[in-house]
């Protein structure tokens, strides 16, 4: 039984369409973060879950509870902002007691709940000080203390890092992940960042202009992506079409690929070619799926390098390789050189019939 249902979901905003039919359900103790470009949708979601929207349509179910129509204050979670959303003018210690105290807790009880929480953020010691005196990350731990205080069954996250630097950024995501781990809370995170959601969800929900585009754990949104939109808004893609010639061959352009998935003959197929699986060979070295390019476009970003290639069967588009630089070592990857490079068979990923 899920912990958190969404069922036929719908929001307008005047003529835009925010959400369309979602449907959604959230495991106890799961992980699950929402990702989009902006206006997809995925912050409205969140708000509407926590009651800081209205649904036009659709029922929303926690814990066996329909809280569709309720009051955020009737809803069971807790909220952590991108902009920290602390009280400049309190200290840290009443910030994380904020919501204790509008449950009229005693003095003790919520001094004590106040230390346990700072110190499960790591920032025992600070109650004195003001939000102004603390970095950014620091805001940030305390804004998810404030949020646990009371305890919530559901916890929420909207943009939590976005306004962090990128190393606090990195450092926190698995501060947070570690934390949501041991703590067992059920978690919701909306988030545009690609790689923060590989590395922090149980499961992803990819959102474009509404829509649920495809639920997944992050390694079966990345390697098997259910359409154009996925595949290119999760990581870097080539998306190739080809026509089968043979059970496991096809014709790509004069190029004959050989696919480690059978194919019907005569049909054509589009498969999705990740970066990282292009393969760069020595000289005239022998393999299947391999062809000469060019390099149009060479950017060195420091564990690899992304190179852009035309392919010398001039009828091909661009192909997009990623190197690691252990791999290259010293290598040059100059514009305008030759290299040959293969595809391996097993990295040809089918992509549905459907765009």
């Amino acid at each position: 039984m899920s912990h958190l249902h969404i069922h036929s979901l719908n929001k307008q905003f005047g003529q835009f369409t925010a959400l369309a039919d979602i449907e959604l359900t959230v495991a106890k103790g799961e992980f699950v973060v929402l990702l989009g470009p902006s206006g997809c949708g995925k912050t409205t979601l969140l708000r509407t879950i926590a009651g800081l929207e209205q649904q036009d349509s659709g029922t929303i179910s926690h814990a066996g509870r329909d809280i569709s129509a309720l009051p955020p204050g009737q809803r069971d979670y807790g909220i952590v902002f991108q902009s920290y959303a602390l009280f400049p003018n309190l200290n840290v210690g009443q910030n994380v007691a904020y919501g204790l105290n509008s449950r009229k807790a005693g003095r003790d009880a919520f001094r004590q709940r106040v230390d346990e929480m700072l110190a499960l953020v790591g920032l025992p010691g600070t109650e004195n000080k003001f939000p102004s005196q603390l970095s950014g990350g620091q805001q940030q731990r305390i804004a998810l203390a404030r949020a646990l205080a009371t305890r919530p069954d559901l916890l929420l996250l909207d943009e939590p890092l976005s306004a962090l630097d990128a190393i606090e950024r990195v450092r926190l995501r698995s501060e947070i992940r570690q934390l949501q781990q041991a703590l067992g809370v059920t978690t919701i995170m909306v988030t545009h960042d690609q790689e923060e959601a590989l590395a922090m969800a149980d499961r992803v929900v990819v959102m474009r202009s509404g829509r649920i585009q495809q639920i997944g754990t992050p390694h079966a949104i990345y390697r098997a992506p259910g359409n154009d939109f996925v595949a290119d808004f999760i990581g870097r893609s080539n998306l190739i079409t080809a026509r089968a010639i043979a059970p496991h061959q096809a014709d790509y352009g004069g190029l004959m690929l050989h696919s480690a998935q059978a194919l019907e003959t005569g049909k054509s197929y589009r498969f999705n070619v990740r970066p990282e699986d292009v393969q760069l060979l020595d000289g005239a070295e022998a393999q299947d799926n391999s062809l000469y390019a060019r390099i149009i476009k060479s950017e060195f970003l420091g564990a690899y390098t992304l190179v852009t290639l035309a392919p010398a069967h001039h009828s091909l588009p661009p192909l997009q390789a990623q190197f690691s630089s252990n791999y290259l070592a010293g290598r040059s990857l100059a514009v305008d050189s030759h290299v040959r490079i293969a595809i391996p068979a097993a990295s040809l990923c089918l992509m549905p019939d459907a765009a």
